[in-house]
């Protein structure tokens, strides 16, 4: 996919590949001798936790969190990773998403935070959650999400939408089930299940219009994207070439903070080698409604439901408190 074409699609799905660096390490530990080198051209982003108060942070746990971030990027290229152009852009996220990872590495969530959540921004008052990230980059945004959460973030990740069309057609495309027909950016999407290569993805994963739930049915269909994408990895683990292509798209393209060093990257490798789709629960932060707030539409989270829901975020427990709320899980066909 050329850059000119890429250049043409501004707002887009990002925070899933970052999801995928985390989940998929599995694949570098599986060619541990090169992880080095591919772990060398990872970007680093410097001074994601600088300024955030320890005592207002929650505890630390056995467990590992990335705070999973895609920029709402007004850039000419891509923004991310070793390709990233210097031109700014917006800085405010279009997906957030917690990747909680179990200490034995071998389960795992990913819950979504709607970017249009209206929570209490530390020093700025009420506002949509991804603007803590155009306040005051990743350390606001870290500490925002950690007060609505209760969930310590141990990692934060950045990527763009020409690091997603790499990764899909890296692993040969995806496969996913649609509802209903529907379409977007010239992509039609049939009843049932569709294969789709890196731009009918993106088109996929951007939809919001023409769905029943909007903005809400976005996010259930970047998850879906997202598990669709780590089968597709997990498919690749026998295929030493194939695995090579995806881990070096996945270190081309992705961000990640200044902690995380080539011997972290291997040692989460190492932990996480037994992680697979079947054992990742997929969620989204419970929603009490929709509304404004000014001229803005805004995203009401359910704080009484929210109780329980990060709890069991915390706990490692997410699969059992979705078998007894099926209604916040990813559904088999999401629209």
């Amino acid at each position: 996919m050329g850059t000119r074409h890429r250049s043409r699609t501004r707002r887009v799905l990002i925070g899933l590949l970052v999801a995928v660096l985390a989940l998929i390490l599995v694949a570098a530990g599986a060619i541990y001798a090169l992880t080095e080198s591919l772990g060398s051209r990872v970007t680093r982003l410097p001074d994601s936790f600088t300024g955030i108060p320890e005592e207002t942070r929650p505890a630390a746990t056995e467990a590992t969190t990335f705070l999973l971030v895609g920029t709402d990027s007004r850039a000419d290229g891509p923004t991310t990773g070793t390709d990233a152009v210097a031109s700014g852009g917006s800085q405010r996220s279009d997906v957030i998403m917690l990747a909680r990872v179990a200490p034995d590495g071998t389960t795992a969530s990913v819950t979504s935070i709607p970017r249009d959540s209206w929570v209490d921004i530390p020093g700025r008052g009420p506002n949509k959650i991804n603007a803590a990230y155009a306040f005051g980059g990743a350390p606001l945004l870290i500490q925002t999400v950690e007060a609505v959460s209760g969930v310590r973030v141990d990692h934060f990740g950045v990527i763009d939408f020409a690091g997603f069309q790499e990764m899909v057609d890296s692993v040969g495309g995806i496969d996913v089930r649609v509802a209903a027909a529907t379409s977007n950016a010239g992509v039609a999407f049939h009843e049932g299940l569709n294969h789709l290569d890196g731009a009918e993805a993106l088109a996929y994963v951007r939809q919001r219009y023409d769905l029943p739930g909007g903005d809400l049915d976005r996010a259930r269909r970047q998850q879906n994207a997202l598990k669709a994408l780590l089968t597709k990895a997990g498919d690749s683990l026998s295929d030493p070439v194939g695995l090579y292509k995806l881990v070096d798209t996945t270190s081309r393209t992705v961000s990640v903070d200044d902690t995380l060093s080539n011997g972290g990257l291997r040692d989460l490798a190492l932990q996480w080698r037994n992680l697979r789709p079947a054992g990742v629960t997929f969620t989204s932060a419970p929603v009490a409604g929709l509304g404004s707030e000014g001229p803005q539409s805004v995203v009401y989270l359910d704080e009484a439901a929210g109780v329980a829901f990060w709890q069991a975020v915390r706990d490692g427990t997410l699969a059992a408190y979705v078998a007894a709320h099926p209604g916040e899980g990813l559904a088999a066909t999401p629209n």
